[in-house]
């Protein structure tokens, strides 16, 4: 028999709205106080701004452990249909919110490579950056809520399950065998539909994303990296939020993982944009953590009575992405020779 969701938003709706709320102040304090004047973010600051939104995160998993187990001793009759103690569902969440948390930490670091290319393309200089990013995770934050909300409403779907499953672990493998390849942003179906239908300015405006000349309303280029930076990182959900949901069931728990990854993802950013070619092997680890979590989605869970224990899975998961890393920095990348 499935275990019961604890936090449904039907009942907890206050929560999620709660929470919401706490982030969108953060991210306001953050840009209207701590950010307001532009400027580069240098390694120092990356380095402090990632050490604090991990400590949020961190805090928060304590207190989420101690919520959940007041919870449970308010209304005992959940913990009898769960079939375990008060203390093992809370250390079974809190564990499966630190899963989700690094799975999605993990695949936000392969995807810096991809926002590098796309600030490079639009010659977007590393003051403004920070700006793209901050309005890009507000819209990343709205379209996790879709993408998990709609999740949450197809899970309990057994062959939802499989076939969830068996797109992780094709992602995997394909990510795990393709050559890697550059990124043609010129070509990219977004860019060449914005500038079809929108006029565009040749180069920057400060740190605009409209500008009035001549009468008419131009976007800049900031604004079109802006676009593919969202259109990107929903691509991007397609594989992290089935990710985090084989590894939970619970929406409250898919959502605040994914929500602390990404807060963090601006200040991951310019502490690895400088190094992240050199995380090589990192797409090897996450093509292998990705297959696996697909297994565990269609298969292992099933075999282990709908319950693949969650503290193997973060040990698997902590110990592949973390070899991937340290290999990286052993085994030299190979060199393409150029074809004459």
């Amino acid at each position: 028999m499935d275990k019961p969701i604890l936090f449904p938003f039907s009942e907890f709706w206050g929560f999620y709205l709660c929470f919401v709320f706490g982030v969108v102040f953060i991210l306001l304090l953050d840009l209207g106080v701590l950010h307001r004047k532009v400027k580069e973010v240098d390694f120092r600051s990356a380095l402090r701004m990632s050490i604090v939104w991990v400590a949020l995160a961190r805090v928060y998993s304590l207190w989420f452990y101690g919520f959940v187990h007041q919870h449970l001793t308010n209304h005992p009759h959940l913990v009898t249909v769960y079939g375990m103690t008060a203390d093992q569902i809370s250390w079974e969440l809190y564990l499966q919110f630190l899963a989700g948390y690094v799975v999605e930490k993990a695949l936000a670091a392969d995807n810096i490579f991809v926002f590098l290319v796309l600030f490079n393309f639009f010659k977007i200089p590393t003051s403004h950056q920070h700006r793209v990013l901050f309005y890009g995770i507000i819209g990343a934050l709205f379209f996790r809520g879709i993408f998990i909300a709609s999740g949450a409403l197809i899970i309990g779907v057994d062959w939802m399950m499989w076939l969830f499953g068996a797109l992780l672990v094709f992602t995997g493998c394909k990510l795990f065998f393709e050559n890697e390849e550059e990124i043609d942003v010129e070509s990219n179906k977004v860019l060449l539909l914005v500038k079809k239908y929108l006029p565009v300015t040749p180069t920057l405006r400060d740190d605009a994303f409209f500008v009035r000349e001549s009468g008419r309303v131009f976007a800049t280029p900031l604004f079109v990296c802006l676009i593919v930076v969202e259109i990107s990182d929903i691509i991007f959900a397609f594989d992290s939020v089935p990710a985090i949901f084989a590894l939970t069931r619970e929406p409250l728990v898919v959502f605040t993982s994914n929500i602390f990854a990404i807060l963090g993802l601006r200040a991951m950013y310019f502490l690895l944009a400088s190094v992240v070619d050199k995380f090589h092997l990192l797409r090897y680890g996450l093509a292998i953590v990705l297959v696996f979590i697909g297994l565990k989605m269609a298969i292992l869970n099933h075999l282990f009575k709908d319950h693949f224990p969650i503290g193997l899975s973060l040990i698997f998961i902590v110990l592949v992405i973390g070899s991937s890393i340290g290999l990286s920095f052993v085994i030299p990348p190979r060199v393409k020779v150029d074809e004459k």
